[in-house]
């Protein structure tokens, strides 16, 4: 887990916000590994993330592969239309945070506000696509903490 991950969704959660994760999870479409192993992931992240009492609302995967062109795949909203129909979210209202081009696209494409942080993949994703992007993200932060305070900015 990054620095500073953990404190950052607990500040989240002391604030009464959702903590959905939403991931593309191909290998297990392409065979690389089986699901088992992004359940094993997924309850190690939970797990370490309440050392610090952070905790997640959800977690939501797509196991496909790319070339399945499934409804799940972000930057479809498959993920996101189930979660907001399970935990009765306004995707207007909500902020999209990731370090792939297709958070942000995801993000846009249900009328949320969309964060790119710069760490992961984040810091390429932010030089290869700078020019080209469709819609530019509203936030460009340096890490997820910075990317909560900017929420939490907003929101007063």
């Amino acid at each position: 887990m990054l620095p500073g991950v953990a404190g950052a969704i607990a500040r989240l959660n002391e604030s009464g916000y959702p903590v959905i994760v939403v991931s593309n999870q191909s290998g297990v479409g392409r065979g690389y590994f089986p699901e088992n192993v992004v359940t094993e992931v997924n309850g190690l992240m939970e797990r370490e993330l309440a050392k610090e009492a952070a905790k997640l609302t959800a977690i939501y995967y797509c196991p496909h592969a790319s070339a399945e062109e499934c409804d799940c795949r972000k930057p479809k909203p498959g993920m996101v239309k189930r979660a907001a129909k399970e935990h009765s979210l306004d995707l207007v209202r909500s902020y999209f945070v990731g370090d792939r081009r297709s958070d942000i696209e995801l993000g846009h494409s249900v009328g949320g506000k969309s964060i790119l942080v710069r760490t992961g993949y984040g810091e390429g994703e932010f030089v290869w696509h700078v020019g080209d992007w469709a819609e530019k993200p509203d936030f460009v932060a340096a890490d997820l903490t910075e990317a909560v305070g900017w929420i939490l900015g907003k929101e007063r």
